[in-house]
């Protein structure tokens, strides 16, 4: 397995895993439970899992009406984006 088949099946599972925590999260809150650290949701979207997150946002409701997650979440993966393409012009 090379370099970009591991890369894809971390950044596959990753955003399940964002996508996953998200409606997590929603269900814990409509049933007044503990919850997921806001801390926790960010955390998972920079370490590569933001269009998880943010696809679980969308689809679930959540945390849409949080400026800090409107704006943060799209923001990291312009982030890494960038970052990708930085790599790979110098790869």
């Amino acid at each position: 397995m090379n370099i970009l088949n591991i890369a894809a099946l971390y950044l596959t599972l990753i955003n399940i895993t964002g996508f996953a925590v998200m409606g997590i999260d929603k269900r814990k809150a409509v049933k007044h439970r503990w919850r997921v650290r806001e801390s926790t949701l960010f955390l998972i979207a920079l370490i590569g899992g933001s269009v998880g997150s943010i696809l679980g946002m969308r689809i679930f409701h959540h945390k849409t009406r949080h400026w800090y997650f409107v704006y943060g979440m799209p923001l990291i993966l312009i982030l890494q984006i960038l970052l990708a393409v930085l790599i790979l012009k110098r790869g």
